[in-house]
């Protein structure tokens, strides 16, 4: 229990009982609930954007984005801010990236990255919630509601936090820490069977509930790919940088699942 409250700290602003006698490596023990955290995350976010999408697809994407900013506390779209100052201010001298993602300014390269990503995720909701509105229109002029028409957006809107999460948790076991931080934190213990059992879960769950984000994987693996050239390793920004990218890039996989787009 010390470590899923530890995870739900970390990840969310949801109030949780106080953890008495922290340790340093409980925060790492914490990752093994990374992805069951963003299940929960998901399944807020789809709750919003169910409520909304009853008035309006728009609203329904409004009410699903902003409760997503405010559960997460904006915990990665800071790391993603992060590491575009870092990135764009080191492109002739490397040597400055570190010095850079230390600074806590906010520069252009931060405030057009969030911008991109806020206005990407608010367009990708609002086709889901359109998809979603279109089912409940259909249910309606039947007798019997499509129950699998109507969970499917929904569903697949909660699996696409889960699935970043843990590319959170294996970006940081897999590469080598840059800088001391939570990402070090987070590198601290191995647990690579936890790991792949969360892995066949959630491409369980894809199975059963929205096949097309069994491609999660190859997503993650993008994104491991690019901190391993591009910076040779991971910081804790990087790691919240790969959450937003991914989470954006599996909401466009919803949508083309769907056949909204």
């Amino acid at each position: 229990m010390r470590a899923f409250l530890l995870a739900l700290q970390f990840l969310t602003r949801i109030p949780t009982p106080q953890v008495d006698d922290f340790r340093p490596e409980d925060l790492s023990r914490s990752a093994i609930w990374f992805p069951f955290v963003g299940a929960m995350i998901g399944g807020v976010v789809a709750a919003a954007l169910a409520l909304g999408a009853l008035v309006d697809p728009w609203l329904g994407a409004l009410a699903g984005l902003m409760v997503w900013v405010w559960i997460t506390g904006a915990l990665h779209l800071d790391g993603l801010a992060d590491l575009a100052d870092a990135l764009g201010a080191s492109h002739r001298d490397p040597r400055r990236f570190l010095e850079v993602l230390r600074d806590p300014h906010v520069g252009a390269f931060a405030v057009i990255a969030i911008v991109l990503v806020l206005v990407a995720k608010l367009v990708l909701l609002a086709l889901i919630a359109k998809a979603l509105s279109d089912a409940i229109w259909v249910a309606r002029g039947v007798t019997q509601p499509f129950a699998a028409e109507l969970a499917t957006p929904l569903a697949a809107l909660a699996l696409v936090p889960a699935w970043a999460r843990l590319g959170a948790a294996v970006w940081a076991q897999t590469l080598p820490p840059l800088a001391s931080g939570s990402g070090e934190r987070f590198a601290w213990r191995t647990r690579g069977a936890s790991l792949v059992v969360w892995a066949a879960a959630l491409l369980a769950g894809a199975a059963c509930l929205f096949p097309p984000l069994a491609a999660a994987p190859v997503a993650i693996a993008l994104w491991w790919m690019f901190l391993r050239r591009r910076l040779g390793g991971m910081t804790g920004d990087a790691l919240g940088a790969g959450v937003e990218v991914c989470e954006t890039a599996l909401l466009a996989v919803v949508v083309v699942g769907l056949g909204t787009a």
